[in-house]
């Protein structure tokens, strides 16, 4: 556990002033995981925004073991007020938010015509309303400061759209109008605004679809394999450096030519 505060100083302060922090909405799933792994290895101060306790801190644990000392932070993304209270938790003990990676995503797929309201609202809240919720909470901070990245997980279906999806593709749709917009409010004020859209990523999730399933997904894709969860912590961990300040309202398509 960490000590209190008060036995801290000044190492805090000082710790502060050399860390960017930075924190990941779903930091615990297979690209989160991926994320936040990079941003401790580029120098950063990381916490992970989980919703399930204790399958969280199971999973601090295990990367504690090995060698990635991440912290983690209740912050169920649909909520903006909790959001409000997850962010200044972070405030409080980690220090003013640098990065913010707009990670958590759900599917609850079915065709149009069966869908009830209830899977459009859950797949919306927390794909889109959550983006809102915690930039909002980090927005005013970065401006302040001069320095921000706010990164926004996509998806390919967001542009390519998929049957069965038309919760998630919205959603990830709206991300990239929500991103443009924002991107020209913070231009000229050290904050950039992008989305990195993946296609389909080898994360525990897609690796546990039957094989013969897998093997016809892959064979659609031009260059025939999954992605990994690394190469999309490389192209988050390029928009979230120092030297992508020119890149603003930006997509990166990370989807092995799924989609040109």
């Amino acid at each position: 556990r960490r000590p209190p505060r008060s036995t801290l100083f000044p190492y805090t302060t000082l710790f502060r002033s050399l860390y960017k922090k930075a924190i990941v909405t779903g930091g615990t799933g297979g690209i989160g995981e991926a994320v936040c792994q990079r941003f401790v290895q580029d120098g950063y101060k990381v916490v992970a925004a989980y919703n399930n306790k204790e399958k969280a801190e199971a999973w601090q644990i295990a990367q504690k073991e090995a060698g990635f000392d991440i912290d983690i932070v209740h912050c169920p993304v649909t909520d903006f007020d909790a959001c409000g209270v997850a962010i200044k938790w972070v405030e409080d003990n980690v220090g003013p938010i640098d990065i913010l990676v707009n990670n958590a995503g759900i599917t609850k797929d079915g065709m149009f015509k069966k869908m009830p309201i209830e899977r459009w609202d859950a797949v919306i809240d927390t794909n889109l309303n959550s983006v809102f919720n915690m930039t909002r909470q980090v927005f005013e901070g970065m401006v302040e400061r001069g320095f921000g990245r706010i990164i926004n997980v996509s998806s390919v279906n967001g542009q390519l759209g998929q049957m069965g999806q038309v919760n998630y593709s919205a959603a990830k749709a709206g991300m990239h109008g929500f991103t443009k917009a924002l991107a020209r409010e913070t231009a000229r004020k050290g904050v950039t605004v992008n989305t990195i859209s993946p296609g389909y990523v080898a994360t525990p999730m897609v690796m546990a679809i039957a094989e013969d399933v897998r093997k016809k997904i892959e064979g659609g894709i031009p260059t025939g394999r999954l992605c990994k969860p690394e190469e999309i912590a490389h192209g988050i961990s390029f928009l979230a450096s120092e030297l992508a300040a020119y890149t603003t309202g930006s997509d990166l398509s990370m989807n092995g030519g799924l989609f040109m």
